[in-house]
């Protein structure tokens, strides 16, 4: 017995004890990191989701922590098993309460929203998962002379179980097994850990009433499985839309959808349209590509010859470029969901490498030059900021040939309250001498710009164009003061910021045009 009245734990029961600290360690980072892959859809994968969940994550844990000392120190007839049994049945309602919770937060906006809705689904099985290293430490501290190496050893083996957690989700769960089956997976694992914990308990800790309450928190989890379970069905026909492929990959949820009644098949990832096509004809629906095909007949004096596409979408520009030009064309996309969608179910074939991987990791690696580079990478309602920034618009420059353009498109408003779209322009100008913006739709704030620069003068005049496609081009000629931006480098990026209200705007566009059942995982 110790100086107060508990039984030591033996050398099996310490090493069972680190390994549930292990496990629920582990535990933490799994809910973590699945918690942006449920509210990505609805909120976007945007900066704002992840300090939510990582907010939410401390918040959480902190409380544990304290709450956890006191029951500790106080709890007579039972122990960690239940702390345990009560994070398990709090985790497997996760995938139950994530529709109607981010439904009931959405008039929050984007940043409200995000915080409350992972407040709401995630705190509390955080909470109880982080009052285990309190309990752990007074069950493996014997005299008070070693609290201090039972508490560095129980915090230690929790961090490692984190990291383990970490790497075997990211590295081999996410690739095969769906956000919502993992919840489940682990809910169920947790239970069986509380009711071994609880047996030991009551066998060898005199926790007399350790076993039952472990026992009924499994009923009820059990009995929950098919309610949660079946909150993860959808319907693929709802009369409107019609879901022809769904995949969740490691960076989104990347679906195939037809509006048949408007003759629109979409390729999305989690709340952003990438891609968009005729169902009957299989061209692209998306009007800035217009402007893009148009790009190498600007260079009269130089034939274009080989491409490259950054953000693949449904790779509709890289068959135009093919079939107009005859040009080969590279294209590189970071989501291997993508490229097969895009493959399967409109229409794709690569004419060049066709590279899948992460774009800042990738431009370094590939041999130019190329006469045209097309910038188009657009998620989460948002374009990644990485991927805006003077040191990568330098590597493009290095990979363009003498004539060759650039074209990026950015999506954002009009009407130059914000300072976006500026930013993104006066960032070009320290890496191009040459610019030139067009706007997709000429009279809609909400609109795609495309920057086309060089080091050349760029001519929409050029005799390779029809007297009415120039006549359409010089429509959409788009004058952006640069002055309102900031330049955006890799050491300082408020592109994230800037977008807020982008974000925000595609959002609320996306839910109201496609529901949010279909967002909603």
């Amino acid at each position: 017995m110790d100086n107060n009245g508990s039984k030591q734990l033996g050398t099996l029961g310490r090493l069972g004890l680190y390994l549930t600290v292990s496990l629920t360690g582990a535990s933490v980072m799994v809910i973590e990191l699945l918690g942006t892959r449920l509210i990505a859809p609805f909120y976007g994968a945007s900066l704002y989701v992840w300090s939510s969940l990582i907010s939410v994550t401390m918040m959480a844990l902190a409380t544990g922590y304290f709450i956890g000392g006191r029951w500790a120190d106080s709890a007579q007839r039972t122990g960690l098993s239940l702390v345990i049994g009560l994070a398990a049945l709090l985790t497997l309602l996760i995938p139950f309460l994530t529709h109607p919770i981010l439904l009931a937060t959405d008039p929050l906006g984007l940043r409200g929203g995000a915080f409350v809705s992972a407040l709401l689904l995630f705190s509390p099985s955080l909470t109880f998962l982080g009052m285990v290293g309190p309990f752990a430490i007074k069950m493996a501290t014997q005299q008070l002379a070693g609290v201090g190496n039972s508490a560095g050893t129980i915090y230690a083996v929790s961090t490692l179980g984190s990291v383990f957690g970490t790497l075997i989700l990211g590295f081999f769960l996410f690739p095969v097994i769906g956000s919502r089956e993992i919840l489940v997976g682990l809910g169920v694992l947790l239970l069986v850990l509380a009711i071994i914990v609880a047996v030991y308990e009551q066998k060898q800790l005199a926790k007399s009433a350790a076993i039952i309450p472990c026992l009924i928190l499994a009923v009820v989890g059990l009995a929950l499985l098919p309610q949660v379970v079946g909150a993860g069905h959808r319907v693929l026909d709802n009369g409107k839309f019609i879901i022809r492929s769904e995949r969740e990959s490691l960076y989104g949820w990347v679906r195939v959808i037809d509006q048949p009644a408007q003759d629109l098949r979409l390729l999305t990832s989690d709340a952003s349209a990438i891609g968009a096509s005729s169902i009957a004809t299989g061209k692209s629906r998306l009007s800035y590509q217009n402007i893009v095909g148009l790009i190498p007949a600007l260079t009269p004096n130089h034939k274009m010859t080989r491409a490259l596409i950054i953000g693949l979408g449904a790779g509709h520009m890289a068959q135009v470029l093919r079939d107009q030009y005859g040009i080969v064309t590279d294209t590189l996309e970071i989501d291997p969901a993508v490229a097969e969608a895009a493959r399967d179910y409109f229409g794709y074939q690569p004419t060049g490498q066709a590279i899948v991987g992460d774009g800042r990791f990738e431009i370094r690696r590939l041999q130019g030059p190329y006469d045209l580079i097309i910038h188009d990478c657009f998620t989460g309602g948002s374009e990644p900021a990485h991927l805006l920034t003077v040191e990568t618009l330098t590597q493009l420059r290095g990979l363009l040939s003498e004539q060759g353009i650039l074209a990026l498109n950015f999506v954002s408003f009009a009407n130059g309250q914000h300072t976006a779209l500026a930013s993104v322009a006066k960032t070009l100008g320290q890496v191009f001498p040459q610019q030139t913006t067009f706007i997709s739709e000429p009279g809609r704030d909400f609109n795609d710009f495309i920057f086309l620069a060089a080091q050349q003068p760029i001519d929409i005049t050029s005799p390779l164009l029809l007297p009415k496609q120039t006549d359409w081009l010089k429509e959409r000629v788009f004058s952006v003061d640069r002055q309102r931006g900031v330049v955006l480098a890799d050491n300082l990026n408020p592109l994230e910021h800037l977008q807020t209200a982008k974000a925000e705007y595609y959002r609320h566009f996306i839910v109201d045009w496609l529901g949010p059942d279909l967002l909603i995982r």
